[in-house]
């Protein structure tokens, strides 16, 4: 996008036990990144998650801006926090190009420190 960060999307199709809170998934992530879903300044990797829960698969996403060199980094941080988030299984797990739906929200993010 802009300098030398980027945006990039991660996205999962999540099975969720029943009552599972949804937003539990998010803020496994959030933690994952950033140490704790409620943290103090800003985030190292900036980023928005997003879940789908109305169907019996949810979709989860999460867009995030990193420097290039940082990318694989945080897809593997993504990616674990998933596995061990509460109420959920993975089901699939993969990149995705950000959305044109996305790209204000991406500029966004990659304009914040």
């Amino acid at each position: 996008m802009t300098g030398d960060r980027h945006a990039y999307v991660q996205e999962a199709e999540l099975r969720l036990d029943g009552g599972a809170d949804p937003a539990a998934v998010g803020a496994a992530v959030t933690t994952g990144l950033c140490g704790h879903w409620e943290h103090d300044g800003p985030c190292r990797w900036p980023h928005n998650n997003e879940i789908d829960s109305a169907a019996a698969i949810a979709r989860f996403r999460t867009l995030f801006v990193a420097p290039a060199a940082d990318e694989a980094e945080v897809r593997a941080k993504i990616g674990r926090a998933l596995q061990d988030a509460p109420g959920c299984a993975v089901l699939r797990t993969g990149e995705r190009p950000v959305s044109d739906a996305e790209r204000p929200l991406a500029e966004r993010l990659v304009g914040s420190d």
